[in-house]
C-alpha cells in the first residue's frame, strides 16, 4: 500500500459496522472465513427482503455464494466479484453484506441470462410488470431506484443500458460492474447459489424512505485533445490515435515512454469525451499486444477524446457527500466506485483520507470494472443511492 496509510491491516471482525443504527443493515466478515455466509446471515438479523453480497476475488465465489443461499433461507441474496471493498473505507480481501429490511423496502429482481442474445422487447416487457407488480404489492411505498449488478468482463454493459434505458420510465438506476481485483480477468455473479458469467441482475425497489440516486467524479476537461482514428468498438479497442499507433501516441501526449503505461498511468491522466453539451469519462483500462488500448466503456473511430485534470479526490468527494444532506438526513449509502478511483488514491497516497471520507459518511460497496447511471455506462465514478430517514418524508 501507499504511505497514506492501509486500511485494511487491522479489519474489523465480522460483525462490526452493522448497520442496526441505521436503516441498512450491513456487515462484513474475512474473504477467507469458510463460516463467513452464516455470519452475515446472522448480523444482518431476518426481515430482510433482499440481501446484496460483494465479495473478494479471493474468496471462493461459488462456495461462498452457495452457504449464503443456505443461510439466508427465503431471503433473496444477489452477490458478485469486486475490485476491492467499501466497508468503513477501503477494505480488501472482504465480504461485504448489505440487507434491505422488508420493514423499508420491497424488491423484484429480474436475471439477464446472457448478454450477447438480449431481447428489447422480452426485457423490457419484463421491467414493466416488475415496475407495476411493485407498486401494486407495497402501495404506500412512495420511492424508487433499480439497481443493475452485471458481469464486467462481458464488455456488454452500453448494449445492455441501450435496452434497460427504455424500460426504467422515471426510475433513477445506478449500478456497477463485477471485478475481478486488479487482474481484469472474469468476474463471477449470483443468484442465491447459481453463479452465472456475461449476465446481469436489475433489481427494482421500492421504499417509504427518500431517496437520491447519483453519480459523482473529480475531474475537469483539459486542453490536449486526440482523435481516434482506428477502432474495434465491439471489442473496446483503439488501434490508431492521430493516425499513430493508440499506446504509442497516449503515451507521446504524456511525455512518457509507451512501455511504462499501466494501470497508475491511466488512473493519473484519464479521458473524456463530450456527449450532448457533458463531458463523460472513457478510462482506459490496459495495453493489448503493445500497441492497442482497451477501454471501460464504448469508443469509436471519430471520437475526439479530451485529456482530464482531477482535483483532490478526497476533497472533493467529501464536498459532493455533504451535498447529499441538502435533501435531508442522510441515513446510509449504497456506491458502485471505480477501480481507477482507488488507483489513483494509491498513487496519490490518499487511501487514508477518502477512506476517511467513506466512513464518516456512511458508504457502504464495492470498487467496479465501470459504473451505471441512469441510462449510461460510465467510469472513473462513484455512482449510487443516499437512502434517507422517513421523517424527512
Amino acid at each position: 500500500m501507499d504511505g497514506g496509510g492501509d486500511p485494511t491491516a487491522a479489519p474489523p471482525r465480522a460483525g462490526s459496522g452493522i448497520g442496526r443504527h441505521g436503516i441498512l443493515r450491513r456487515a462484513q466478515a474475512p474473504a477467507g472465513d469458510p463460516g463467513a455466509a452464516a455470519r452475515l446471515a446472522a448480523d444482518l438479523g431476518p426481515g430482510i427482503a433482499l440481501a446484496l453480497l460483494f465479495v473478494s476475488p479471493s474468496a471462493d465465489f461459488a462456495a461462498t455464494m452457495a452457504a449464503a443461499a443456505r443461510a439466508f433461507g427465503t431471503t433473496p441474496v444477489l452477490g458478485c466479484t469486486t475490485a476491492g471493498e467499501i466497508a468503513g473505507g477501503y477494505v480488501e480481501d472482504r465480504i461485504v453484506a448489505v440487507g434491505f429490511p422488508a420493514s423499508d423496502f420491497a424488491a423484484e429482481t429480474i436475471a439477464i441470462p446472457d448478454l450477447d442474445r438480449i431481447e428489447p422487447g422480452a426485457l423490457i416487457d419484463r421491467m414493466i410488470r416488475a415496475r407495476q407488480a411493485l407498486a401494486a404489492g407495497r402501495p404506500g411505498f412512495a420511492h424508487e431506484f433499480a439497481y443493475l449488478m452485471v458481469d464486467g468482463s462481458t464488455l456488454r454493459e452500453d448494449a445492455l443500458m441501450a435496452v434497460v434505458g427504455h424500460g426504467l420510465g422515471p426510475v433513477p438506476l445506478f449500478g456497477g460492474s463485477a471485478g475481478d481485483g486488479a487482474r481484469f480477468g472474469q468476474s463471477y455473479l449470483a443468484q442465491g447459489g447459481t453463479v452465472r458469467t456475461n449476465a446481469a441482475f436489475l433489481t427494482f425497489l421500492r421504499t417509504r424512505c427518500p431517496v437520491k440516486v447519483f453519480s459523482f467524479d473529480h475531474l475537469d476537461a483539459g486542453p490536449g485533445q486526440m482523435v481516434v482514428t482506428g477502432a474495434d468498438p465491439a471489442r473496446r479497442k483503439v488501434h490508431e490515435i492521430n493516425a499513430a499507433p493508440a499506446a504509442a501516441e497516449y503515451a507521446r501526449l504524456l511525455g512518457k515512454p509507451a512501455g511504462q503505461l499501466d494501470p497508475f498511468i491511466f488512473a493519473a491522466h484519464p479521458l473524456v469525451v463530450k456527449v450532448g453539451g457533458r463531458y463523460h469519462v472513457r478510462s482506459i483500462q490496459r495495453v493489448e499486444n503493445g500497441t492497442d488500448l482497451i477501454f471501460f466503456s464504448a469508443i469509436d473511430e471519430g471520437v475526439v477524446l479530451t485529456l482530464a485534470t482531477s482535483r483532490d479526490m478526497a476533497r472533493s468527494l467529501d464536498a459532493n457527500l455533504a451535498g447529499l444532506g441538502d435533501g435531508g438526513r442522510v441515513d446510509s449509502i449504497l456506491a458502485c466506485d471505480c477501480i481507477l478511483r482507488r488507483i489513483e488514491a494509491q498513487q496519490k497516497q490518499q487511501i487514508r483520507d477518502v477512506s476517511q471520507v467513506l466512513a464518516r459518511h456512511n458508504v457502504t460497496g464495492f470498487s467496479t470494472y465501470g459504473e451505471q447511471f441512469g441510462a449510461m455506462h460510465v467510469n472513473l465514478t462513484m455512482t449510487g443511492v443516499a437512502i434517507y430517514s422517513p421523517e424527512e418524508d
